[in-house]
């Protein structure tokens, strides 16, 4: 009865103090045939309940000035339909001016005991769909579930206009038993912008907070979450992802380019592209220069533009820099339908302390540990997940998938995995915790990538993950039931550091550094490497890739053609960060755009053809590609010319008479009358010459067609008399047997 409400339960309401509306909220039996309902919208001057069944209306008892209403209707609880109209004391002069209300708390919880537990146990795989922000329909109303995990808040609320950003409106539902919070909002609708209202159950701590689960963010520096929508776009890849379903990357073409989409190419004006803009564009421009796959820099969103992304504040949210979700996903479509995979970098291992995010959540380190000896990154100043948490292994496991389901991404490359390793990564002494055994490793963090690895390549066939990891740790990309953290791919950390020592030589002393080059074949098929030129190397006054070779100017462009080469040849699939296929000579910035005004010059532009044709091969000769991982697909000619500085070797296809010879000239002296050995009798093209004066070379070559003498020579019994250009490369195929 209306009587029977306590006086401090409808003033815990009014001070926002509550943590179980639905128990005062909305519709209750008084007895078998009456119906108390209760309102709470301080707004309200005058409020009246309409029975929608009957039509009939019952003016609600004001019994708190703050806003606080109550009316006693015929009927049964669960048969009751019914609306607000209120009058606001704006109106005082306008009494036909009547506004419509509907009732969240006459709503039934939608998440299921099932739902409850699979999060509890860390295998919600598509917790997704249920917590965050998704527009329904019940009862034929239209509006907006919510959802938040907040095991140890007092009260969490949901604001936004639509409630005027007051936290003592729409307080939300709790489940006891998983820590989570849900209301439905009749009304509202895509675009509604929002946050959460959070109250701890400790110290008084108070935030408002965007939603972990958020699909959409305003553009910094605003963050309220934004409702948006992720099901109604009609993707026309379908030829794509079947394809992508069977098929093996092992022995694919995989030739990345890395790109940051906020500094790739700027608009007339200076501005971002969209990614509609890039759809065009960018997906043109890699399709132009014949690289398989895009790989982003991240795209989920971040407040700070120096962080490239890397510090990510919505782990479910594109960024809204450059568009909105729907348009990211053209952006996919469109790669897909031009035979361009999409491949984004994904930062599990830590996240910025930024307060409307995931930093101190509920008033306590929800998302990571509480210790700073295992909770913060000493180096990077962000908080490390605790990956023993199920909740933090399920928000982290679904979000992968949901990159690779919801917008059809074909593979994570893994940030900071050797960080996710080592409980002393960065750390010195006594800050670090050693786990249960005494040792270093973070058996937390490895067990969570190796279920992650699992969970993707089972739910997701034909997608890859890569991991950045620049430790010796075994097996990183190796099948977990072997002991591996089974990734895909692992980027070649030490291949990238020893060739590029290498090329900073002057040439006359790189016979005294011939290892350098060298010594990556004597583990290259101990992993699925990638051969990665990344953004960390042209980046803190590293210097732009131009500027990292030695010589003069047709010295250094010379040396970057010859190591585009070189990296395209090696065993291993390749990434090359934006800029370096055309000799970038500034070093890179987020801030500004690539310098595609250099392309004006013969030796950039020059470059860029080089690369574009290599590309090209790389894409048509099998021998580069299907035997990246195992011995079978090279073989040296002879690796130890450290006087001369030339390295001569083959790439074999499955079939083992399709093969290419390659030899490289690390000096600027041209090497006339080489002689290598073969392995068949016969006439071989000259593919590609990197010294060709169509890529800003002299010219000297082959004159495009070789034949084989019968002059035993490196264990082969015919052999090949070539010209090496200076600080070049030559591809030669062998073509046809001799007939006479």
């Amino acid at each position: 009865m209306i009587s029977e409400i306590h006086p401090g339960t409808i003033a815990s309401l009014v001070n926002g103090t509550h943590g179980t509306p639905f128990d005062l909220l909305g519709p209750h039996d008084v007895n078998d045939e009456l119906v108390a309902v209760r309102a709470f919208w301080p707004r309200a001057r005058q409020m009246t309940l309409v029975n929608e069944r009957t039509g009939t209306r019952h003016e609600m008892q004001r019994l708190d000035d703050a806003g606080f209403f109550v009316a006693e209707v015929p009927g049964q609880r669960d048969k009751l339909r019914y609306h607000y109209e209120y009058k606001t004391d704006a109106q005082e002069d306008a009494d036909d001016a009547v506004l419509l209300l509907r009732d969240p708390y006459a709503y039934t919880p939608y998440l299921t005991e099932y739902d409850q537990y699979l999060f509890s146990e860390g295998r919600h795989l598509n917790i997704y769909d249920k917590l965050g922000a998704h527009v329904q329909e019940r009862d034929g109303v239209k509006g907006v579930y919510f959802a938040v995990w907040a095991p140890n808040a007092q009260r969490v609320s949901v604001i936004g206009d639509f409630n005027y950003w007051d936290g003592r409106v729409h307080p939300m539902l709790f489940h006891v038993e998983s820590g989570i919070w849900e209301i439905f909002i009749p009304d509202l609708d895509e675009g509604t912008l929002y946050r959460y209202d959070l109250k701890s159950k400790l110290a008084g701590y108070y935030a408002q907070k965007t939603d972990p689960y958020g699909f959409y963010t305003e553009l910094r520096p605003n963050n309220a979450s934004i409702v948006v929508e992720l099901d109604q776009y009609q993707w026309g890849d379908d030829a794509w992802m079947n394809r992508r379903a069977e098929q093996d990357v092992l022995s694919s073409p995989v030739n990345i380019y890395e790109v940051h989409l906020g500094s790739w190419r700027l608009d007339e004006d200076g501005n971002w592209l969209t990614y509609r803009e890039l759809a065009d564009q960018l997906v043109n421009y890699a399709l132009e220069m014949g690289y398989t796959h895009l790989e982003l820099m991240p795209i989920m969103e971040h407040p700070l533009d120096m962080s490239w992304g890397y510090q990510v504040t919505g782990y479910y949210a594109v960024t809204s820099r450059y568009g909105t979700p729907e348009d990211f996903m053209y952006f996919v479509d469109r790669c897909h339908q031009h035979g361009i995979g999409v491949i984004l970098d994904w930062v599990p291992a830590h996240f910025p302390k930024d307060g409307h995010a995931l930093s101190f959540f509920d008033g306590t380190h929800l998302f990571s540990h509480a210790d700073p000896r295992q909770g913060e990154h000493p180096d990077w100043g962000t908080y490390i997940f605790n990956y023993g948490r199920s909740e933090v292994r399920n928000f982290l496991l679904a979000n992968a998938l949901f990159w690779l389901k919801i917008y059809h991404i074909d593979g994570l490359r893994v940030d900071a995995v050797s960080s996710m390793l080592y409980l002393d990564f960065g750390r010195e002494g006594n800050q670090w915790i050693p786990n249960e055994y005494g040792g270093h490793e973070n058996l937390e963090a490895i067990s969570f990538l190796q279920e992650m690895n699992e969970i993707v390549h089972r739910e997701v066939p034909g997608v890859m993950t890569i991991a950045e990891e620049s430790t010796a740790w075994p097996m990183v990309s190796r099948p977990t039931y072997l002991g591996g953290l089974g990734f895909t791919l692992k980027w070649n950390m030490g291949w990238m550091h020893d060739v590029l020592e290498y090329m900073k030589q002057d040439p006359v002393y790189r016979r005294y550094h011939h290892n350098k080059l060298t010594f990556s074949l004597m583990y290259a098929f101990s992993e699925n490497f990638v051969l990665s030129l990344s953004h960390d190397e042209v980046v803190h006054l590293k210097g732009s890739m131009i500027y990292k070779m030695a010589g003069d100017w047709w010295q250094k462009f010379a040396s970057l053609r010859l190591l585009h080469g070189y990296q395209l040849t090696h065993p291993g699939k390749k990434l090359t960060f934006m800029g370096q296929e055309f000799g970038q000579w500034r070093e890179w910035s987020e801030a500004r755009s690539l310098d595609w005004d250099v392309l004006d010059w013969a030796t950039h532009s020059g470059l860029q053809i080089l690369v574009r044709d290599m590309n090209a091969l790389y894409i048509q000769q099998p021998a580069l590609y299907e035997h990246d991982f195992d011995p079978q697909g090279f073989q040296w000619i002879e690796p130890n010319d450290a006087e001369q500085s030339v390295f001569s070797y083959i790439r074999f296809a499955d079939d083992r008479d399709d093969f290419l010879v390659i030899a490289c000239n690390f000096t600027p002296i041209p090497r006339h009358n080489y002689r290598i050995g073969v392995p068949k009798e016969g006439h071989y093209v000259e593919l590609i010459n990197s010294d060709a004066d169509v890529y800003g070379g002299s010219n000297v070559g082959n004159g495009g067609n070789l034949d084989t003498d019968a002059v035993f020579w490196h264990d082969f019994p015919q052999s090949l008399s070539l010209t090496v250009p200076p600080l070049g490369i030559v591809i030669l195929k062998f073509v046809t047997e001799k007939t006479g």
